[in-house]
């Protein structure tokens, strides 16, 4: 077996070492998205995500949160090289449940070079596997996900409700000053969940909502941003809302931009200098002395959402997979005082700076 190990990193170095230079496919404002085609996989971009992240109730009424991201990555090695062994594509898992109960999150993560059939983002729709993790659309449109790991398995169903919400213009998102730093990115918000979780042996159904991202790109992040804050709301009343801001080295704002689709399914774009994050309360990490805005006030506008986390220890190590630690976390959402909606907020670049 030795010998067979030796035998792949050669041939791994000797693919690498005659790669020609890689050349990505830009990201330009103007493309239409295209259905059902790009909810598949976009090979000639650099780094493309499939997010769902959301709220489960037990049959006991207690909340949890689920996260289930699949990255495909294209790196450096040159795509017409002959090798079965040459590694053209990544395919990269991250699956974490929140749990108060437990107060921090259980995750796991896994990473495998696409090949062999053990790992691989098909094209035409969403069809992305890696070893006995997938996700799956069906073509009545539902998501079939599936997670097997050690402190935690799931599997559930993410059935459409309402129609895609397309970020940005027309789904080309700009993350910075610079038009070449964006991605093309729609959501599929409220989504229905059913299925079943296990924990700790114990086999648990759960119903919930969800929200799912997919975006690709391949230059996203301007040379000075450390990374982002993120949000993803599904409101009470029907409606959606999405917010982001990218984080310049010194905390500063780089960019920023919301998409509000209200009740009546009118959709709002915010720009820069009408999205405002604000922290509201701090948590430290034990682990990685990092600092995290758990709580914040998000202004859209004349609108302001004040998000707060179902716990405050929602950080995901991700080091042996991306390279990052990040905070992913379930959070509700108040508006004037009351109840407006329940989603997710992701921190980015609060350890070290952020690289795709």
């Amino acid at each position: 077996m030795a010998l067979v190990r030796i035998l792949v990193l050669w041939l791994l170095a000797v693919a690498c070492a005659h790669a020609a230079p890689a050349v990505f496919a830009p990201v330009v404002p103007g493309r239409t998205l295209t259905f059902p085609a790009d909810y598949g996989a976009h090979p000639d971009y650099r780094t493309e995500w499939w997010y769902a992240t959301g709220w489960l109730q037990t049959p006991d009424g207690k909340p949890l949160g689920f996260q289930v991201t699949f990255f495909r990555s294209r790196t450096e090695t040159d795509p017409a090289s002959p090798s079965a062994f040459a590694p053209k594509q990544l395919i990269i898992g991250h699956a974490a449940l929140s749990d108060p109960a437990l107060g921090h999150l259980v995750h796991d993560q896994r990473s495998a070079r696409a090949g062999f059939g053990l790992a691989y983002a098909g094209t035409g729709t969403t069809d992305v596997k890696l070893d006995d993790w997938s996700m799956r659309r069906e073509p009545d449109g539902r998501y079939r996900v599936v997670v097997r790991a050690g402190d935690l398995s799931f599997t559930l169903r993410l059935a459409p409700t309402q129609p895609l919400l397309a970020q940005g213009d027309a789904g080309y998102s700009q993350k910075g000053p610079q038009a070449s730093h964006a991605s093309y990115y729609y959501s599929e918000p409220h989504l229905q969940v059913d299925g079943e979780i296990v924990r700790a042996g114990r086999r648990q159904a759960v119903t919930g909502t969800a929200w799912l991202d997919h975006e690709w790109s391949s230059q996203v992040l301007d040379a000075n941003a450390a990374g982002w804050d993120w949000t993803g709301i599904n409101l009470d009343d029907g409606g959606a809302l999405m917010a982001f801001r990218i984080r310049a080295r010194d905390g500063s704002t780089l960019w920023a931009h919301a998409t509000w689709r209200d009740s009546a399914a009118r959709v709002t774009q915010y720009g820069p200098d009408q999205v405002r994050f604000e922290p509201l309360q701090t948590w430290t990490s034990p682990r990685t002395n990092a600092t995290y805005p758990v709580a914040t006030l998000l202004t859209t506008g004349a609108t302001q959402w004040r998000i707060e986390p179902l716990l405050p220890d929602q950080e995901l190590d991700s080091r042996r997979s991306t390279g990052s630690v990040y905070w992913e976390g379930a959070v509700t959402v108040r508006r004037d005082g009351r109840p407006a909606g329940r989603g997710y907020l992701e921190l980015t670049g609060y350890v070290s700076a952020m690289k795709l």
